[in-house]
Formats: structure tokens, sequence, C-alpha cells
């Protein structure tokens, strides 16, 4: 491969190449979604050899958390300012260091500073993996390339619990960490070998103030969403909430006047971007709250063990994969308009349907409601995802990759708040401690209606939205001839 070094506009044709670049990126974050997932699993093991209480653990977490809100905005100016392949390349090593040293960590305070620099690697591994694929493969392969780059997304959380209950109990809870290396290490080769150098324009001086305020504001919203979901933790929640929302008034003021803010809101008058940004919200709140409720609902309403459980929630990933091949045709005959409405209307369905599971339901019914619940999400994301950057030039691409991957984040985390707030809603209702079958369905329908609310905004999507990508204005215009 050639070092030479280019512009944002003379980007990269390599159609032929179009599924390595996007199983290379979505390998990465596959990586980071289930390092994630898995050590929430075994955090009362390494509480024990740590020496501190469990509760204490959940450090490890945010820490984590702090690191992806502080660099996530900043992630697209870096990749301008060095090139997307040099960036991309270096986030997965400073993951595999950090994980190197959690591994190490004799400690949790090591373990919180090694968990704040893998945060950092994860933190531009994101969005600029994100912006990799969008600088390298053509408009026309964009569906397909999506489409795989989305299941690491979905496939993390689910994956993750039951890989680390298998390696809490078989092994040690550092091969959680070790486990990243090898894969990394391939990971850095491969950018190496099929991702070419993307630089893009600096368009004003780096925003110093716009970074702290926006660090601040979103690292306290992302800690006080998670913490929703811990008992005991709501007024300490809300605090932080408040204080995030606080400095993200502060940070919406000062960019007004910045030539070059680190999060660009006049992104969101683009038609397409602004209204994937709010439909895609919507949607993945209630795709945040739901990895939160099923083990709960299959475990405590159900009495299914964690293990049997974890075999039950596989079933959205099989989902996910099942849609890969079936988005580019669907897009081809019906236009990205028609498909968010139709497609965004039978996964609320989908979701809606889990509030009526009950324990005598047979599991293979169960199992396939779930599947197809998750078919049909993982199309939607695949279509927000690729129609959002439909309208966004070069010159702006980074800046709207760091700005989508952040709102994703917070979003996927508030649904874990608001799915915790409503069984402890319905908890208190009924006066009761343990949460009962009827409040998980009352969670369930909650995120439900969040989601299909989304229908509004799909709706104002342009009926040509996306024909390049999709092809539909041209198969249209066949059939017009004819």
């Amino acid at each position: 491969m050639s070092d030479q070094i280019y512009h944002a506009p003379m980007v990269r044709r390599a159609a032929p190449n179009f599924r390595v670049i996007a199983m290379i990126v979505a390998s990465a974050m596959l990586m980071e979604n289930v390092d994630a997932t898995v050590l929430a699993t075994a955090l009362p093991t390494m509480a024990r050899d740590f020496g501190v209480d469990a509760p204490a653990m959940s450090i490890a977490l945010t820490s984590y958390l702090l690191s992806l809100a502080i660099f996530i905005p900043a992630s697209g100016r870096v990749a301008d300012s060095f090139g997307s392949r040099t960036v991309f390349r270096s986030a997965i090593a400073v993951f595999v260091v950090g994980s190197i040293l959690c591994a190490f960590a004799p400690t949790l305070t090591f373990l919180v500073l090694a968990r704040l620099l893998q945060g950092i690697g994860g933190a531009m591994m994101m969005p600029v993996g994100r912006l990799v694929l969008m600088r390298s493969v053509d408009r026309k392969d964009m569906v397909s390339a999506m489409s795989w780059l989305l299941v690491p997304a979905l496939i993390g959380p689910i994956v993750g619990p039951p890989l680390g209950g298998f390696i809490v109990t078989y092994l040690d809870w550092r091969w959680i960490f070790y486990i990243n290396v090898p894969i990394g290490i391939i990971g850095m080769i491969f950018v190496s070998i099929y991702i070419d150098e993307v630089k893009g324009k600096a368009a004003g001086p780096f925003d110093t103030i716009g970074f702290i305020l926006s660090g601040i504001s979103l690292g306290s919203m992302l800690f006080g969403f998670e913490l929703s979901s811990h008992e005991g933790q709501g007024s300490f929640s809300i605090f932080l909430i408040a204080i995030g929302l606080l400095f993200g008034i502060a940070y919406l003021r000062h960019a007004r006047r910045h030539p070059a803010p680190i999060m660009d809101f006049s992104l969101m008058k683009v038609p397409s971007f602004g209204t994937s940004v709010i439909a895609g919200s919507l949607t993945r709140i209630t795709q945040g709250a739901q990895p939160f409720l099923l083990p709960l609902l299959f475990q405590i309403g159900f009495g299914l063990s964690a293990a049997a459980a974890g075999q039950i929630v596989i079933s959205t990933a099989l989902g996910a994969l099942f849609m890969k091949p079936l988005a580019k045709a669907v897009f081809r005959r019906f236009g990205f308009r028609r498909s968010l409405i139709i497609n965004g209307i039978l996964g609320t369905i989908g979701y809606g349907l889990c509030a009526a599971f009950r324990p005598d339901w047979p599991m293979p019914l169960i199992f396939i409601a779930l599947v197809l619940s998750a078919f049909f999400m993982s199309f939607q994301f695949t279509a927000y995802n690729t129609i959002a950057y439909d309208e966004i030039s070069q010159e702006r691409m980074s800046s709207a990759t760091s700005f989508y991957t952040t709102f994703q984040q917070l979003m996927l985390s508030l649904g874990i708040c608001i799915g915790a707030l409503a069984l402890h809603a319905s908890m208190a209702f009924n006066d009761v401690e343990t949460p009962k079958l009827g409040d998980f369905s009352a969670a369930f329908i909650v995120v439900a209606i969040i989601s299909i609310s989304a229908t509004i905004w799909n709706l104002r999507f342009s009926p040509t939205a996306g024909e390049e990508i999709s092809g539909y204005r041209v198969k249209h215009k066949k059939g017009a001839a004819a």
C-alpha cells in the first residue's frame, strides 16, 4: 500500500474490498462492545481479588464512560489533523495497551487508570472507524457495508454476559482483557494493508473551551444515566444529569460563537442527518433498554438461571445476522423513507410483544419473537446509520461521525435509565420490592411507545432520500420508461 496522503475529496474507491474494510472496522468495535459487557459480569470476582466491596467496582465501568464522553467529540478533529488511518490504528493500539494494563492491574486504582486509557482508545475507535468506512467505500456499497458494521453493536451486549460468565468460571477474569491483544494486533495489521490515509481540512482553531464543557456535560449525563439503574443511587444520578444539562446549555451558548465548535450542531440543519439523529435517538433509547430488561425478565420474572437467560437472549444476535443480506434489496425496492416507516412499526411491535411474555409461553416461540424483533431493529439502525450521511459533504464527514456517535452512545445509556425508571415506577405503583411480571410488562410498553414515536420523524424523510445509495430512483425510472 502507498503511504501517500490524500485530502478528503479524493476518496479511495475500493468497491471489491468493501466487505474487508467493513469487517476490519466491525471487528474493532466488536472487541470494544464485548469488552464492556464481559467486564460487568466479572465485577464481583474482581472485587474479591482487590479486597473491596462489589459496588465499589462500578467505578471500573464509569471511568471508561468518562473517557468516552470526553474524547468522542474530539475524534473527528483528531482524524482530520493526523489522518483517519493513523488515528484508527493508533486507537486500536491504545485500546490494546489499556487492556494489557487492565489485565496486570494489582489494585482497583490501577485498574481505573488503565480503564481511562482504554476508554481513550475506544472513544477514537467508534467514530473514526465509521469515518474510515465512509471515506473508503463506494456509495453504492454503503448499505451492505453499514449492515456489517452494525453487527458488533447488537451482538456485543448479548454475547458479553455469557462469555464473561464462562471466563470467570473456567479461566481467570484477567483473560477478559488478554483476548483483546491478538484481535487488536491483527486489526492493526489489516488497517495498515487495506485502508488508505485520508486527512480533512481544519475549519478553525481547536475548540478547547468547548472540549471541556462538552466533556463535563456528556460525562455527567452518561454517569447519571448509568447510575440510575443502580439501587440507591437515584438522587445522585439526578444531580449528575442536572449538572450535565447545565454544562450542556453552557456549551450550546459557546458553540454559537466559535468558528469550529467541537460538536457542530449546525449539522442538524442538514435534512437527512438531523432527521436520522432524532428518529434514531428515539429508537436507540428502546434498543438500550432491551439488553437491560430482558435478562432481568428471564432471571427474576421467569426464574431462569443466568446461563439459560443468556442462551435465550442470543436470539437477538441471530436476528441481526439474518438481516444483513436483505437490507440492500429492500432499500432498492422501497427506498429509505417507506422502509423506515414500515419497518419501524414492525420493530416496535416486536418490542411491545416482550410485554406479553410469560413463563408458560413455549420457549421456541419466545426465541422466534426475539429473532424477529432483532431483525427489524437491526434493519432500522442500518437505515439510520446510512441515510444520515447522504447529504453530508466530505469536508464535514469527520465532524458528522463524531457528532452522530456521541448521540448514539448517549441515547443507549439513556435507554438503560428509562428502562430502569419505568420498572421502578411500576414497582412503586404496585408497592412491591421485587419486580413482578406486570412491572416488566409496563417497562416494555413504555419503551415501545418511545420507539413508535420515531415514526413521526420517519415521515419527515424525503421520498427521494438516499436514492444514490439505495438505487431506488434508478429502478423507478426504468419502470416509468417501460
